[in-house]
């Protein structure tokens, strides 16, 4: 494996409120990084940095070893990063089809169009079976596949994934974990996982690393992090 994603000192934030701070973090390629922590921890925060959403004010961020701590956020999408929000924000009037299509986003995406759609549908095939239904009449589970999809449209290198489990039935979070899973197996995809669904992330996941109030204060392997005690007593409620 060689190193895609590397983080050193960031600290980020909203106007005058620092909510990160001092992060080191890095992803090899071909991994399922987890990033876990509770409600304000910073998690969704990390991810809108990496993404260029929102400026580090100190540190860098280097991918594919280039710096894109101060690249726009579309420039960064052509890179190769493909964040999907929580919620995974459809365009609820659009369809389906045209969901999909929105994400090839990039020049090369598009040239490629025909081909990501088609790997993707095989992926998705309950997204094959609604390509003509309006985006905002899927079911929750439905939708957070859609918005997954739409991310891979974009051929990226680096998938981000913010909380894809929230708010969805445990048999659906089992498929969508499923899916992630083969999406890293047949795509070849380098995934940074953001979740509250603790055990299943670190089923999942290579290594994680864990951020209360803005730091990071434990990373490891998964299967290490599923047997410590300090993670399950403050997250797995053992």
């Amino acid at each position: 494996m060689t190193g895609l994603l590397a983080l050193s000192g960031i600290a980020s934030g909203y106007d005058q409120v620092r909510v990160l701070e001092d992060i080191d973090l890095t992803v090899d390629e071909g991994e399922i990084v987890a990033v876990l922590g509770a409600n304000g921890a910073g998690k969704t925060t990390l991810l809108r940095t990496i993404a260029g959403l929102i400026t580090p004010r100190s540190g860098t961020i280097r991918f594919r070893d280039q710096d894109i701590g101060r690249t726009p956020a579309h420039e960064i999408v052509a890179q190769g990063i493909a964040m999907v929000p929580e919620g995974g924000r459809l365009f609820p009037f659009l369809t389906v089809m045209e969901n999909l299509e929105l994400g090839a986003y990039s020049r090369a995406a598009r040239r490629s169009l025909k081909q990501t759609l088609e790997e993707v549908l095989d992926l998705f095939p309950i997204l094959a079976e609604r390509r003509g239904q309006l985006a905002g009449s899927l079911s929750g589970g439905e939708r957070q596949m859609c918005a997954i999809a739409r991310g891979v449209m974009s051929r990226p290198k680096l998938l981000m994934l913010d909380e894809p489990s929230l708010g969805l039935a445990p048999v659906m979070v089992e498929r969508v974990f499923s899916l992630i899973r083969s999406l890293a197996a047949a795509q070849g995809l380098t995934i940074l996982l953001v979740e509250q669904n603790v055990v299943d992330a670190l089923e999942m996941c290579r290594r994680a690393y864990i951020l209360e109030r803005g730091r990071l204060i434990k990373t490891g392997k998964g299967e290490d992090l599923l047997a410590d005690e300090d993670v399950k007593r403050a997250y797995m409620g053992f």
